[in-house]
């Protein structure tokens, strides 16, 4: 029975951020034949960011109506609704309607809504829960929720989305016939766009049966009297709330140490930071997701089409696979200094500024053309996501220690930071024009 509950939990935390991920991954694909094209990212960053009123509205309604929120009854809802928007996804994805004279993603517009909208809304209900099971269910919980970055990526790398190359084309002028133009052809992917959307579906589905199933199971699911959520399994947590970072603050909610154990815990245990480390972690806390949830995400068309297809697909899916293992690696091997933790948000800064620099040079970045050049903004944003990940767990933990309001401030700071980035890039993108896009065969660049 103890495997069992094992697989159904971390079946269950597999359905939390799948659907909003599997969109990242499938963008290579999607910019392609979305009128939107290279901007479609940033409406998507907004997207996302608005749809954390779920959780808002989660979070306002246990506080003010408790005994009208039932946990069991808001997860089959949002999952319900994660299953449907996937479904129809596959139908509509690709289905536009005029409005103030273009064409627009509309359905592709609200269908994410509503996904990023379950997804944000499961980090302040899946985790509560799962604080009625033991910690060791609780570890096996964030390791679903890690799959769900990571499985994506593995599919999306399958089906190898988007791989394009330059073919002969003719250009007729009257009579005349004239063969000196190439057009890009998309190679077709091992399996279509609407297949990927019913695998999201069918993992949704997973995620529902295995919550359903554990909900029902007789008393294997005793209360645990132990603090279920120890430091290891906390710096997982921190990292499965990186698009909704509420989730950490309300996962502590739901399990306040009691107050006997909290006197019986010697002062060293809670580490003090002055008035300046403080304000240097919630600066951190606010850069680095600004960067990861807004700023750079709005620009990866950008930053890696004018390379091919094949560069932006690769660093789309191996960056969502560079997320959970960033959270492995703070899991099994921690750090807690605040210079190497700078250190660490500097050099991923440094990576992203690259990045940054590659889209504002689009549709003419550097070693254009190359393997090399293609190489390396692959490899800059897999690190870029990487190590600014590992700096969010590892400040999360920190923040954490030091007190259970220092972690509600934290989520604060990174939902400011992802909503100012995402805020500050939309006009940039869409308003103001300031990164160009270009066509893979026919961009002249100069030598």
């Amino acid at each position: 029975m103890s495997l069992l509950i094992h697989v159904l939990a971390c079946c269950f935390g597999l359905g939390s951020w799948v659907a909003v991920n599997g969109l990242w991954v499938e963008l290579p694909l999607i910019v392609n034949i979305l009128p939107e094209g290279w901007d479609l990212p940033s409406y998507m960053t907004v997207i996302i960011q608005l749809a954390n009123l779920g959780p808002l509205f989660v979070t306002v309604m246990h506080k003010l109506r408790p005994s009208r929120m039932r946990e069991s009854a808001v997860i089959y809802g949002v999952l319900s609704i994660g299953i449907l928007a996937c479904v129809l996804l596959a139908f509509f994805w690709d289905e536009t309607t005029m409005l103030v004279g273009a064409f627009r993603s509309t359905a592709f517009f609200i269908l994410t809504f509503f996904l990023a909208l379950v997804d944000c809304t499961s980090s302040v209900t899946f985790l509560p829960f799962m604080m009625q099971l033991p910690a060791k269910y609780v570890t096996t919980y964030f390791i679903g929720e890690g799959l769900s970055g990571f499985i994506p990526g593995v599919v999306a790398l399958g089906q190898g989305v988007g791989i394009a190359k330059c073919v002969n084309a003719t250009n007729s002028i009257g009579n005349l016939t004239k063969d000196y133009i190439f057009q890009t052809h998309y190679l077709q992917p091992n399996f279509t766009t609407e297949v990927f959307f019913f695998l999201l579906a069918a993992m949704m589905c997973l995620s529902l049966a295995a919550f359903s199933a554990l909900n029902r199971l007789p008393c294997t699911t005793e209360l645990s009297t132990e603090n279920l959520v120890p430091d290891t399994d906390t710096t997982v947590s921190v990292c499965s709330g990186l698009d909704n970072p509420a989730a950490s603050s309300e996962g502590e909610n739901s399990n306040p140490k009691p107050a006997t154990e909290e006197a019986d815990q010697p002062e060293l245990a809670k580490p003090r930071h002055s008035v300046f480390q403080l304000t240097l972690i919630y600066f951190m806390v606010v850069w680095v997701n600004g960067a990861t949830n807004g700023i750079l995400p709005s620009v990866q068309t950008y930053s890696c089409m004018s390379y091919g297809n094949l560069a932006y697909h690769l660093s789309a899916a191996l960056s969502s696979c560079a997320n959970p293992v960033a959270c492995i690696v703070a899991m099994f091997c921690p750090k807690r200094s605040l210079v190497l933790l700078g250190l660490l948000c500097v050099i991923g800064s440094v990576f992203g500024g690259y990045n940054m620099a590659m889209a504002v040079m689009s549709p003419c970045p550097l070693l254009i053309g190359s393997v090399l050049g293609e190489s390396i903004i692959v490899l800059s944003w897999v690190f870029f996501t990487g190590t600014l990940t590992y700096v969010k767990v590892m400040v999360g933990v920190i923040l954490r220690d030091e007190s259970h309001s220092a972690l509600v401030w934290c989520g604060a700071a990174a939902q400011t930071g992802s909503l100012l980035g995402s805020v500050v890039m939309f006009p940039l993108v869409n308003v103001h024009h300031l990164f160009q896009s270009g066509d893979f065969c026919n961009t002249k660049c100069p030598e």
